[in-house]
């Protein structure tokens, strides 16, 4: 055995690495010949940035410059679209860097050596647990109700002296339903108000239920209330990284500290500040893909097929023990669908061809959904 060999195999990841899951991302489709291949796995939006995005983008060309640590143009340009103060904005490396921050802050071990405890609903955004352990506090996950929506009693009988945050995903990935007004501000009032709550809008602009909460009117209510947004769906800007929170002083004061140095950079900023410039452009495509949505959730009902709620960019399918078997016959037609185990199919929305694919392979799939 080399020394090198010897140095490498005496070197261990902290022993929480081991006991964490791996994140799986959504793979890209297998070739299949005569066939256009389509990736709906990772619930990207499958239009490129808007025009006006582009020629920015490639117009840019400070890249020797470090980028502004506090993203000052982006954060005065959320402000203004948002209609909130600019000092309550925090900018991070998508929504998945700001909830990282936002971890690092509130949640981890306590220095007599005991975790916190970080509550969410599950299944949903499955870098929750990691992202919770990795800063050294304990996930505590409670269980989706039948229709794949959180049981909100369920997760506010849990709360403990040791819970310090608790993520609300809506709509829920992967299964799609929202949370309501109503609801959340009773489950808020419920909680006590040193701990923080997380509103998980990864896919706010997709929604269209008349009383989906809105995570910024909870924030302007409710001092323990963060927002979690990003630039990665609606906007089509996944690749360049680009998200944010917003909360009130009383919490940014703390987060700013933890908050990663450079975590945008100077293209991503400026990609997110001119398509807000154009918002209308990218309503008018998100809506294309409500559309298509819709007409998706509306073939697979008129299969007779159960699904939830779908209120983001994509369906899920509770194919329980099928859903490995139902991925692969997808592979097969050129689709890459993301398979959660034995719990189920989450499909995205992409072309309008890929959708209708989709569809013929359900209409003649034997083992439709199980119901709730």
């Amino acid at each position: 055995m080399t020394s090198s060999e010897n140095t490498a195999g005496g070197m261990r990841p902290r022993p929480v690495v081991d006991r964490l899951p791996r994140y799986a991302a959504g793979k890209p489709p297998v070739p299949v010949e005569g066939l256009v291949s389509y990736k709906l796995s990772s619930n990207e939006n499958p239009l490129p940035p808007i025009p006006a995005v582009q020629q920015a983008v490639a117009a840019q060309t400070d890249f020797n410059r470090y980028p502004d640590p506090l993203s000052s143009r982006l954060r005065a340009a959320l402000a203004e679209f948002l209609d909130v103060p600019a000092e309550d904005i925090v900018t991070g490396a998508g929504s998945l860097g700001a909830l990282n921050q936002l971890l690092t802050t509130f949640a981890g071990q306590n220095d007599d050596g005991k975790a916190d405890e970080v509550l969410y609903a599950w299944r949903s955004f499955e870098a929750y647990p990691i992202c919770v352990g990795l800063v050294g506090a304990e996930s505590v996950r409670i269980p989706l109700t039948g229709d794949g929506r959180h049981d909100l009693d369920a997760m506010a009988a849990a709360v403990s002296a040791r819970t310090r945050m608790i993520l609300l995903c809506t709509p829920n990935n992967p299964t799609g339903p929202i949370l309501t007004t109503e609801e959340t501000e009773r489950f808020i009032k419920a909680v006590p108000s040193d701990v923080v709550v997380v509103i998980d809008e990864a896919y706010q602009e997709f929604v269209r239920a008349e009383n989906a909460v809105d995570g910024i009117e909870m924030y302007r209510k409710y001092p323990n209330v963060v927002v979690l947004r990003t630039f990665s769906k609606a906007h089509g800007l996944a690749g360049l990284r680009v998200g944010y929170s917003v909360s009130r002083p009383e919490l940014t004061q703390h987060l700013r500290v933890a908050a990663t140095p450079f975590s945008v950079s100077q293209l991503a900023e400026t990609a997110a500040v001119t398509s807000l410039a154009h918002f209308g452009q990218v309503v008018e495509r998100v809506q294309s893909l409500v559309d298509e949505r819709d007409r998706v959730t509306a073939g697979l009902r008129d299969l007779g097929w159960s699904v939830p709620e779908a209120q983001g960019n994509f369906v899920w399918l509770n194919l329980g023990e099928n859903s490995a078997e139902f991925a692969a016959l997808a592979g097969e037609r050129a689709l890459s669908v993301r398979a959660f185990g034995d719990e189920g199919v989450r499909v995205s929305i992409g072309e309008a061809e890929a959708n209708t694919r989709f569809l013929e392979l359900c209409a003649i799939y034997t083992k439709p959904p199980r119901r709730s």
